[in-house]
């Protein structure tokens, strides 16, 4: 018997169960594969997200394992061009990117060093129910044996397609189109910041990460899909060169060094997040679109929200009760303004964003506070006040 069981170890997993586990609890971590596994990823830690991995402890792992530091991002459109950086977060302002064969063990390792017993290659097939509760889960242990193990919560963090989300029956409770797909890989002698470049209908983000690496990814309208899928290396190079024609010149001196990674299935998403004896998080609980990279932050502030939010009450039926609400109460506060933001990024239209961002030419500090936007560094609500009014009537 284990007080929480947690399914999948990437980003949401892992640190829910390092979480728990430092709450005291008896955590069973389960992952389908081996690690180190690379998965797809926008690779983007924001400032939030380092902040999390400084509290963690974990924050100089990821230094050490070779991930470059960024400290200057840059956005370009037609017509304007901003230079800044997000203000930092409890003192973190440097960020990385890093691969998730790098980060993922990282952040496995730190739940099993807080006690967490972490099961690789075994693969859940199951939910166990008692009078409509969750009890445990039924899985394949490495050898093909199946196995059962009981806990007082379960919490879903296997992605996107949950196995958790569909045994329970969760349904989404928000609900959008998709609206993009992309493709990326790695690039060897690009020097590169964290980059944006936008035009109608196409979308270029870069990246530095590891290994003297740098990620370079395109996104389409999801209409192209088809299209794109069946040149992806010319509709690839062609949007870079027609979007970011610097950009470009700097590919041609370099060379790519990966295979090209993509989808077109950018789903966006609120579920049900909780249930009697359960929980989901991180994509399972909660997809947007990949354009604004906001995947893995995400996923770390709603480890630290469940896991806050339940702390001594497991065992109380009605505090429990009441912390799985709060928590899912939360998902709605946190994280609407950066769905809605991801979904009007992935329109890819824009013109009315970049006309006000022209206007912010000349002032710093609100450069700085929009890409703080972003990050989660400052609310929407404190970016658009009265100083950027008065900025955008003078300009």
């Amino acid at each position: 018997m284990y007080d929480v069981i947690v399914i999948g170890a990437r980003c949401a997993g892992s640190p829910t169960a390092m979480l728990f586990a430092r709450q005291g609890y008896r955590v069973l971590l389960l992952e389908k594969v081996r690690f180190p596994r690379d998965t797809l990823s926008s690779h983007y830690i924001h400032q939030p997200g380092v902040a999390l991995l400084g509290q963690w402890g974990l924050v100089d792992e990821l230094r050490d394992a070779g991930c470059q530091p960024i400290n200057h991002q840059s956005y370009e459109a037609p017509g304007v061009r901003l230079d800044g950086f997000s203000l930092p977060v409890d003192g973190h302002r440097t960020t990385y990117a890093p691969r998730r064969y790098v980060l993922d063990p990282i952040l496995a390792g730190g739940a099993m060093a807080s006690g967490a017993e972490f099961r690789e290659s075994c693969t859940v097939i199951d939910l166990e129910f008692e009078d409509g509760r969750v009890v445990g889960v039924r899985y394949t242990t490495p050898g093909g044996a199946e196995t059962t193990d009981r806990a007082r919560l379960v919490v879903g963090a296997d992605g996107m397609r949950s196995l958790v989300a569909r045994k329970v029956g969760a349904p989404n409770v928000v609900e959008h189109p998709r609206l993009t797909c992309t493709y990326y890989s790695y690039w060897a002698g690009v020097p590169a910041h964290f980059e944006l470049y936008e035009r109608q209908g196409r979308w270029i983000g870069v990246i530095p990460t590891n290994d003297d690496l740098t990620l370079i990814m395109t996104y389409f309208p999801q209409s192209e899909f088809s299209e794109v899928r069946t040149a992806v290396e010319s509709s690839y190079l062609d949007a870079v060169r027609t979007t970011a024609p610097e950009l470009y010149e700097r590919m041609s001196a370099g060379k790519r060094v990966e295979q090209l990674y993509g989808t077109g299935h950018q789903e966006n998403f609120f579920r049900k997040a909780v249930g009697p004896g359960w929980a989901l998080l991180g994509d399972a609980v909660h997809h947007k679109d990949s354009i604004t990279a906001r995947g893995i932050t995400d996923a770390f502030i709603q480890a630290q929200s469940l896991t806050e939010h339940i702390s001594d009450r497991l065992y109380d039926d009605a505090e429990l009760a009441a912390a799985l609400q709060r928590y899912e109460d939360d998902l709605d506060d946190n994280f609407s303004d950066f769905y809605q933001s991801a979904l009007n990024v992935a329109e890819l239209k824009p013109e009315g964003r970049t006309e006000m961002l022209r206007k912010l030419a000349g002032h710093q500090e609100l450069i700085d506070r929009y890409f703080s936007t972003l990050s989660g560094a400052c609310s929407f609500d404190d970016f658009y006040n009265t100083d950027l009014l008065t900025a955008l009537d003078q300009s």
